[in-house]
């Protein structure tokens, strides 16, 4: 049964690494996949809690960056070391098929994606903490970890079932700390900077 699940994972990865490459794409799945890519869009993220939560938004960026630091510190310092699943550009067999498009392989493990864990991580937080605002919020969010995950087997440096593994990971801690944030922070509600009444 293992080894079914295995050469299916394998399968799957060559379709997406090598069945999906082309010149131009390649640049654009690097750049999705750089964490400092994202950095605007973050700021984003925290300037626009920041005008229509108000002082909320404190609270509610702490609660976003301790998810993302109990999802790294979980899938790389606990499972990858516990599972020792080398990536597929690092394996002494497979590696011979693999695309490898990123700069670098990677010097720890594969099992758990840490990228997919820490975006789908945060998508679930974002998500459960605003819903109750943006109730169509679910499909771009989840959308967007979904592709940056799919950069990681198309870079050549996660299978499949990592970034499953990784998703899995960071939708329990996204609503962990999301329950968490609710439950000792309360619900965001508007509370904006800048209102238009006080205007008029």
């Amino acid at each position: 049964m293992f080894k079914k699940i295995l050469a299916l994972d394998q399968w799957l990865f060559l379709k997406i690494n090598r069945g999906l490459h082309h010149d131009w794409l390649d640049g654009f799945m690097l750049l999705i996949r750089e964490a400092k890519f994202w950095i605007p869009f973050y700021f984003f993220i925290f300037l626009f809690g920041l005008f229509n939560f108000g002082r909320q938004v404190w609270g509610w960026a702490i609660a976003a960056g301790l998810t993302v630091a109990f999802t790294d510190s979980i899938s790389s310092k606990i499972i990858k070391p516990l599972v020792g699943r080398p990536r597929p550009c690092a394996d002494d067999i497979f590696s011979a098929q693999v695309n490898l498009v990123a700069s670098y392989c990677g010097g720890n493990g594969s099992f758990t994606s840490s990228h997919a864990a820490n975006h789908f991580g945060i998508a679930m937080f974002f998500f459960l903490t605003l819903r109750h605002l943006y109730p169509r919020l679910g499909w771009p969010l989840f959308s967007w970890a979904s592709v940056i995950c799919l950069a990681q087997v198309y870079a050549g440096v996660h299978y499949p079932t990592d970034i499953m593994g990784g998703a899995i990971l960071g939708l329990l801690c996204g609503w962990f700390m999301a329950s968490l944030h609710q439950a000792y922070i309360g619900r965001l509600q508007y509370s904006p900077i800048i209102s238009l009444q006080e205007k008029e």
